[in-house]
């Protein structure tokens, strides 16, 4: 019986007990989340220097105290983008995007925010403090990061298969060094291999913890009858990186003469990849290309890798394929100059003149090079000593109008058609050009060369002009006719809720208001009048919050003591005492006393973080809020306190002329913002009380004794509304219309 009790209790409460306990810690370790704590987060962004980071991908020039160049967010011609280091925000007024680094980071490349403060973490050597993430846990990771590590880990994996496995070895490391590269370009360059196996690479992923559906997004891997094979057998590997160093993509080469498969593949386009928009070497090429103001443009991976072997490190590739518009939009950010290195080959050149002809569209200063017959820039450096390069690619380089003039009148030689076509497309090359003085000058030079009249060039480019911009107007019909016809019929994707769309031209009319459109559309302005209102007083908080300001206050009497009027008439009267606070807590102690909320959604997040800050005993600045989660905050905050055009500080000195400064007058300017706003909010009662009228003005004239009771009271109100009105006049020393 001992030992039947015994088993008994094993099976039916001991193990039971251990199965829940191991339920409990299973649950908690794999539903816990990570999370980055706060004190990391602040010593990221404080640490981050917001001019090294946006200088990743805008080139920027120094403007006074901050930094100017061209929006990453549009495709402007005049520079509208600033960053201002002090303030550690950006503002771009071309696209109206603004805030932190992280929000430039969040914007730019869609992260999240904690996927921005990781890259700024690793950036600036921050450790940041996470939990071991196991496989189960890795597939809970966002998507972008799960690819960027599946990226990441891919390339770490064809380095090793170059320089440890035998094949790597006995293949691809020997084609490597076959064309003359060094072991350390190489490594600079992360190049690898693919075995020439059906699925080592997938099985190997698969091992390492990441799925098959992320192979597949990335194209490393392909999908044959559910089973996987590697996409880029037999290849060696060039890692695609983003401006910012990370993996992104990968070029193959296949090492075999089989005319039936393609020299190169790319990587399918996906989440982080898109072809278009992405130069190979461009995260090597920044610094070079910001000393030496000037890009040079290659076709292939070995090109630029050859020209780092040279000393050339200013280059990058459009990776074999024709150059595109977000190609040229990133060269752009960094330099406007730009040198082509065409090969010897006629048919390369001929082709890769159309894409010359978009960098001279978007205002780029184009010279090309050209390399003996036979020859492109890797095999001609490997001739060559880097002086001899150099000296080739300044003394060969150029002008590309005149260029390619020569080029196409060598070819069309006396054949009058040939000849017309030459010019034609030489004119296309000119009417590119926005610059109307650049253009001038080249219209006059090509005459001169073709021994034809301007006047009839001119006609030619400007027939050139007419008929593009009568093919853009078509497409913009095209387009406005496709979106009408899409119109609200076209189902939303699966998966996504849309919700009612409650703007003003589709928000329905209340049945007491449907009478009054004029009444609806002063309501719609005086609450837009609130939010600009709000607006400002929000950013003298954010601005002045921490400036100390001096307040009158009636000295108290002490209990006891004689009242003012038995004083003796010789006795000077108590100056009042002064109490000295923070502009802060004056603000947010007229705002109560004011008793008007907040209605703006930000202005109202704003308001409660000082709150609770002050509450704490402490005053917070702008960092502070840009050092918070919602980026919304970031924004809001960018967009109160960066103005666009200021005076020169010079402007007293010069003109002896010396405007108010608002620092100088905080108190007042705090006043009459807060008087205008109680005075919009009094013009809304008024329009409420003048829609409660009207509504009710059928019952009162049919007797209704209830209606007449409520008219009265709207009556009595609408005298209370107007006596505030000219209270709030008599502040402002003036009368204020209806």
């Amino acid at each position: 019986m001992g030992v039947r009790a015994t088993v008994r209790t094993l099976f039916f409460v001991v193990i039971p007990i251990l199965l829940l306990a191991a339920l409990f810690l299973h649950l908690k370790f794999t539903c816990r989340k990570t999370m980055i704590p706060p004190h990391l987060v602040d010593q990221v962004i404080q640490t981050a220097v917001i001019e090294d980071v946006v200088g990743d991908y805008v080139e920027l020039k120094k403007s006074g105290s901050s930094f100017r160049g061209l929006s990453p967010f549009t495709n402007e011609k005049t520079p509208s983008f600033y960053v201002l280091p002090e303030k550690g925000i950006f503002k771009c007024f071309s696209s109206g995007k603004g805030g932190s680094v992280v929000n430039f980071l969040m914007e730019l490349e869609k992260y999240s925010f904690p996927e921005a403060i990781k890259q700024l973490a690793q950036r600036y050597g921050i450790e940041i403090e996470e939990e071991e993430v196991s496989p189960e846990q890795r597939a809970a990771l966002t998507e972008r990061e799960s690819l960027i590590a599946l990226n990441a880990w891919a390339q770490q994996w064809f380095t090793k298969q170059l320089h440890e496995s035998e094949e790597g070895q006995a293949i691809a490391l020997t084609y490597f060094q076959s064309r003359g590269f060094r072991p350390d370009i190489l490594k600079k360059f992360n190049v690898g291999y693919c075995p020439d196996q059906w699925e080592s690479m997938s099985v190997a992923a698969q091992d390492a913890g990441y799925t098959k559906e992320r192979l597949l997004a990335l194209g490393l891997s392909k999908d044959k009858d559910g089973r996987l094979w590697d996409f880029f057998k037999g290849r060696v590997m060039f890692p695609i990186r983003d401006v910012t160093g990370r993996f992104i993509a990968f070029g193959g080469r296949t090492l075999r003469n089989d005319k039936q498969s393609a020299k190169y593949f790319n990587s399918p386009e996906s989440i982080l990849y898109h072809k278009g928009d992405v130069l190979f070497g461009i995260h090597l090429a920044k610094p070079a290309i910001a000393k030496e103001d000037r890009v040079l443009l290659v076709e292939g991976y070995t090109d630029v890798m050859a020209m780092h072997q040279a000393g050339l490190e200013h280059v990058v590739s459009s990776s074999g394929t024709a150059l595109t518009d977000g190609q040229i939009k990133l060269v752009r950010r960094y330099t406007k100059n730009v040198t082509v290195l065409f090969d010897g080959d006629a048919a390369g050149i001929r082709a890769s003149l159309r894409g010359v002809d978009l960098l001279l569209a978007e205002g780029m200063n184009v010279k090309v090079v050209l390399f003996p017959d036979g020859d492109d820039p890797d095999s001609f450096s490997k001739k060559v000593s880097s002086e001899e390069l150099k000296r080739h690619i300044a003394e060969e380089a150029k002008d590309f109008v005149a260029f390619k003039m020569e080029l196409l009148s060598q070819e069309a030689g006396d054949d009058p058609v040939q000849r017309a076509e030459m010019i034609h497309s030489v004119m296309e090359s000119i009417a590119a050009i926005p610059d109307g003085i650049q253009q001038g000058v080249y219209l006059k030079l090509a005459a001169e060369d073709l021994g034809m009249p301007e006047d009839t060039l001119q006609l030619e480019i400007n027939k050139i002009q007419r008929l593009k911009l009568v093919q853009e107007q078509k497409a913009a019909k095209r387009d406005a006719f496709r979106n009408r016809q899409a119109g609200s019929q076209t189902p939303p994707p699966s998966g996504v809720q849309i919700p009612p769309n409650w703007t003003d031209e589709h928000a329905p009319i209340p049945e007491d208001r449907a009478e009054s459109p004029e009444t609806d559309a002063n309501q719609r302005m005086a609450l837009d009048h609130r939010t600009v209102l709000e607006y400002d007083l929000i950013r003298l908080l954010i601005l002045y919050g921490k400036e100390t300001l001096f307040v009158d206050i009636e000295a108290e009497e002490q209990e006891g003591s004689e009242s003012p009027v038995a004083k003796d008439a010789d006795e000077a009267p108590k100056k009042p005492e002064q109490l000295e606070v923070s502009f802060a807590e004056l603000m947010l102690h007229h705002l109560e006393e004011t008793d008007v909320p907040l209605q703006d959604v930000g202005c109202q997040k704003i308001h409660a973080f000082f709150q609770t800050a002050i509450a704490q005993g402490r005053l917070p600045s702008s960092l502070d809020l840009l050092s918070q989660p919602d980026t919304s905050i970031h924004q809001l905050v960018t967009d109160l306190t960066i103005i666009k055009d200021v005076v020169s500080e010079r402007w007293g000195e010069v003109h002896q002329i010396y405007p108010a400064r608002e620092a100088d007058q905080l108190h007042k300017a705090m006043m009459d913002s807060m008087h205008q706003l109680k005075l919009n909010v009094n013009r809304q009662e008024i329009l409420r009380v003048q829609d409660g009228l009207i509504a009710l003005s059928k019952e009162v004239d049919a007797g209704d004794e209830t209606a007449i009771q409520g008219m009265r009271e709207l009556l009595e109100k609408r005298k209370q509304l107007d006596a505030q009105k000219r209270e709030i006049a008599r502040y402002f020393g003036s009368a204020i219309l209806p």
